[in-house]
Formats: C-alpha cells, sequence, structure tokens
C-alpha cells in the first residue's frame, strides 16, 4: 500500500501504524472493517464482527434455487437464452426498521429492530448468527450519531448510504432513510434500512419513497411490496422493470424502476459536488485522492456526505480506490482519522474538535456558508495536475448546464475526469508484455513530458497498480476505457493527417 508520510512518534504510534498497515494488505477495508482496526478493543471480538458476512454467498445461492421455477422439469436439454434485460440478481437481501428506544440503566438512546423483511423465522440457524452480526452493524450506521438524541417535533427526512465488506472483499450497499414517524408530541427518528448487492442510489431512494407512502398506511403494507419487489428480476443497467403493488383506496399501482445505462455511474450524482466546490476546489480534491492521501469531508447532512464522498471515488474511474472508505464516520469509531494510512472518510461537524491531530489531512468542509472550504491541506494540490490538463479539465467542467439531467451531468463530469488518466496512462497495455507491465518503456512513451512527474507519482499508487494486476491477469480490449484510449488515438491520427494536408496546402 502507499503510504502517507508521517512525523515520527513515540514507540506505540509506531506499532499502531504497523497494525494498520498489515490490516490494509489483508483486504480492502471499507465501512465495516474499520470495526476491526480499532486499537482499544479487543482484536478477537473485531475479528467476527468483520468476518460477519462470510456466509452471505451460500445464502445467496439457496435463495436464487429456492427462487426459481418450480414448473420447469428436470432433465437435459440446451438452457434457456439469457434475458440481456435482467441480471438474475436480487434487487436487496434485507429491509430493516431501525427505531431508538431509552436505555434502561443510562441515559441516551440506543437502536433496536423493530421490524425485519424477509423474517428471521425462514432463516436457518446458522444463517440467523451470521445475519444478526450484520444487523448490530447496520445498527451503526443508521444512527452513526450515538446516544445522544432527544425528543423532535421536526425533523426533514434523510436518505444516506454506506458499504459494509466482507471478509473477501465483496461488498453489500447499505441505504437508510430517517424520518420522524407517525403521532403527535415529540418523538426520535426511525430509520429504514436496505442492505443490498447493486449500487445504485438513485434506484432505492425511488423505492424508499414506496416504502415510507405504506408505512404511514399501515407498516403491514410494506410485506406485500417488498415480496413483490424481491421476486422481481433486477433490470440491467438501462433497462426497466415494472412491479405492481396494492394500496388501499388507491388500487394497483405500477411502479416503473430503470438503472441508468452507465452501470459505473447509478451510484452517483455529481451535482452534489457542485452545490459545495467550486470547480477549483474540486480539482484539489481530486488531485488529492488521486495521490491517494488522508482526506476527511464534514457536514451535519449524512445525506450531503455520503453523496459527495461517492461521487469523488466515483471520479478516479477506471481506477479504484483501494483504502479505507467511510462515507459516515459513527462516533465510537472517530479514532479511524488518526490512521495513518490513505483515507476517504465522511464526519459530521461537530465531531470536529475529536481530530486532533490534523498533520498530513485534507479536511474539507461542506456546510453551507463555511468560511473556508479547506480547514487544512497539505498545499501542493494546485500544482499536482500538469498545467494543460488541468486548464482543459476546466474548461469542460465550464460547460455545464443548470438545466442538464442527472445522467446528462454524470456523462460530461465522468468523461471529463477520465480524460486525464486516458492523456496521462492511456498508453498502458501498449507496455503489458506476456502478462508483465514494463515500467520503463511505459515512462519513456509518455508523449508529453509536462506530464512525467505526475505520472510518476501516480504510478506508485495501489489503485494503479492493482489495475495493472488486473490487465496482467486478464486483459479487457473491450472495455470502456479501452475503447475510449482507442478514440482518443484515432482523433489524435485525425488531426495529425488534417495538420499535414493543411500544411501541403500552405506551402
Amino acid at each position: 500500500m502507499l503510504e502517507s508520510e508521517i512525523q515520527q512518534h513515540q514507540t506505540e504510534t509506531e506499532m499502531n501504524r504497523e497494525k494498520w498497515r498489515t490490516a490494509q494488505q489483508l483486504h480492502t477495508p471499507s465501512d465495516t472493517d474499520v470495526l476491526a482496526c480499532r486499537s482499544d478493543v479487543d482484536l478477537g471480538a473485531m475479528k467476527k464482527i468483520s468476518s460477519m458476512f462470510s456466509t452471505l454467498q451460500e445464502k445467496l445461492h439457496r435463495t436464487k434455487r429456492s427462487a426459481s421455477d418450480p414448473s420447469t422439469p428436470p432433465g437435459p436439454g440446451p438452457p434457456p437464452a439469457p434475458d440481456r434485460r435482467h441480471t438474475g440478481q436480487l434487487f436487496f437481501e434485507y429491509l430493516l426498521v431501525v427505531s431508538l428506544r431509552k436505555r434502561r440503566s443510562e441515559e441516551g438512546y440506543e437502536p433496536h429492530i423493530t421490524y425485519q423483511f424477509p423474517k428471521r423465522e425462514v432463516m436457518g440457524r446458522l444463517q440467523r448468527e451470521e445475519e444478526e452480526k450484520c444487523m448490530k452493524a447496520a445498527h451503526l450506521f443508521c444512527f452513526p450519531e450515538g446516544i445522544n438524541w432527544a425528543p423532535l417535533t421536526e425533523y426533514s427526512s434523510e436518505t444516506f448510504s454506506f458499504v459494509l465488506t466482507e471478509v473477501d472483499g465483496s461488498r453489500r450497499n447499505g441505504y437508510c432513510r430517517r424520518l420522524l414517524p407517525g403521532g403527535n408530541g415529540a418523538r426520535v427518528p426511525e430509520a429504514y434500512c436496505i442492505i443490498s448487492r447493486v449500487a445504485c442510489f438513485g434506484l432505492f431512494s425511488k423505492i424508499f419513497d414506496e416504502v415510507e407512502k405504506r408505512r404511514l398506511i399501515s407498516k403491514a403494507m410494506i410485506y406485500p411490496f417488498m415480496q413483490s419487489l424481491r421476486e422481481a428480476p433486477l433490470p440491467a443497467p438501462g433497462h426497466t422493470v415494472r412491479i405492481s403493488s396494492f394500496i388501499p383506496e388507491a388500487g394497483t399501482e405500477v411502479i416503473s424502476l430503470t438503472r441508468p445505462a452507465d452501470s459505473w455511474l447509478e451510484h452517483v450524482d455529481f451535482r452534489s459536488l457542485f452545490r459545495f466546490l467550486t470547480d477549483e476546489d474540486l480539482l484539489m480534491v481530486f488531485s488529492a485522492a488521486v495521490m491517494e492521501r488522508r482526506i476527511i469531508f464534514l457536514s451535519e447532512e449524512l445525506s450531503t456526505l455520503s453523496q459527495v464522498l461517492h461521487a469523488v471515488a466515483a471520479l478516479l474511474y477506471p481506477f479504484v480506490w483501494q483504502h479505507t472508505f467511510i462515507s459516515i464516520v459513527p462516533t465510537v469509531l472517530i479514532d479511524v482519522c488518526a490512521a495513518p494510512t490513505p483515507f476517504l472518510l465522511g464526519v459530521q461537524k461537530s465531531m470536529l474538535d475529536l481530530l486532533t491531530d490534523r498533520s498530513d489531512l485534507m479536511i474539507v468542509d461542506l456546510s453551507a456558508g463555511a468560511e473556508t472550504r479547506f480547514i487544512t491541506r497539505i498545499g501542493d494540490e494546485e500544482s499536482l495536475l500538469p498545467a494543460k490538463l488541468r486548464a482543459g479539465l476546466l474548461t469542460r467542467l465550464s460547460a455545464r448546464t443548470h438545466h442538464a439531467t442527472t445522467d446528462e451531468l454524470n456523462r460530461l463530469v465522468s468523461e471529463a475526469f477520465l480524460t486525464v488518466f486516458i492523456k496521462t496512462v492511456g498508453h498502458f497495455s501498449e507496455h503489458v508484455k506476456s502478462r508483465q507491465f514494463q515500467k520503463k518503456s511505459f515512462l519513456k512513451a509518455v508523449d508529453h513530458r509536462a506530464h512525467l512527474s505526475f505520472i510518476k507519482l501516480f504510478i506508485q499508487t495501489q489503485m494503479f497498480d492493482l489495475f495493472i494486476q488486473e490487465e496482467e491477469k486478464q486483459p479487457n480490449p473491450n472495455g470502456f476505457f479501452h475503447r475510449k484510449v482507442s478514440e482518443h488515438r484515432e482523433r489524435k491520427k485525425e488531426k495529425k493527417k488534417k495538420d499535414r494536408w493543411v500544411r501541403g496546402v500552405v506551402v
């Protein structure tokens, strides 16, 4: 892993640093992984928490088998042609309603599950034990503020997301909507939480709208809707599935759920970035993320934190952030902010005073009316990107319009930042020989010498290293990034031909 350079502290600090390095080498940490990295918690217990999703795939296989059509006779015969409109995946695994109740012996509130679908009674014993650990992790992220709650008469609902990572590195997404339950007088919020393998924030926001509508009528109305959703095939990117659902006094409704065509952008809304950051600010954040630095975003709104962190991670495409990623850091895990390794963290601003060590950090304040966006940063972020690439990015970002749809904006922004990687490291495939990346020839072949210092830094990152490892094992010449690189090369060739023709005419 690429290590952040930090000052040498006491021997104990060095030992803690070594523990973090070891944890990073084992697997990519995410929201739940950080539970296993706290130095003040028993390591044996933390190992159990970090492995709590190990039986998930077996459960999914059982679910898929049980959901298959029992009327289809067994026996030989050609398999049916795959329906490219569907993926074969489930929409979701669990829906939870998490409420707050007063603690018996101490002040404050603690979360507990008041509703779960599917019911625990339909699970086997081992499956129930494993999923119980999952539910405890979900508690932590549905109410990251901890026990300090007070009854409210008004509360604006908000939707946010988090990531749960299994021991094998596979990930599940948690989607949460918090709102004030029906009733009179002061009361504490409750949260709906959906656990799914699918990363698509907009899709699940719409599902939450339907769940919330039914919850206002009766909690019993949630079950048939979620059952219909669970039985429906997950649409492939760019396709739609329609679900029929009955509501008393309204009749049968048909709900259309569509996935965006660009699958790597379906969990992202770049509009959230421009609500809080200028274009110049965004380029500094991007530069720090590309160099795999330690970055913390501050906001009191959980939805802002989750949307911005996922958007920043998406700017790195086709590369993937490989280090600690926690879109919303619960209070009990605030110590993760002192980790010496790279991270992308979302922290509620009320916990800013708990960030005692701010060395080698970029802290971005997303609060409305913040005096400064960057509470602290290293200071070289404006010079990391080559000047021409930086100017080109600013030009392309300035082309966006206020009336652009989410898909249009996402496409414009993603292609703008993708150009940085195309122009700097897009020639990598020409230097993978006999499934071995030739770094020396790759660096010699850089088109623009002004890009060289940036490229030398970038190829040391974990995200580039793992990207190259995948290419060495299984090249993908038809992948999206490869196609964009080929298109860029063709445009360059055409431009050279045109320039030669113009020079010949002038002569």
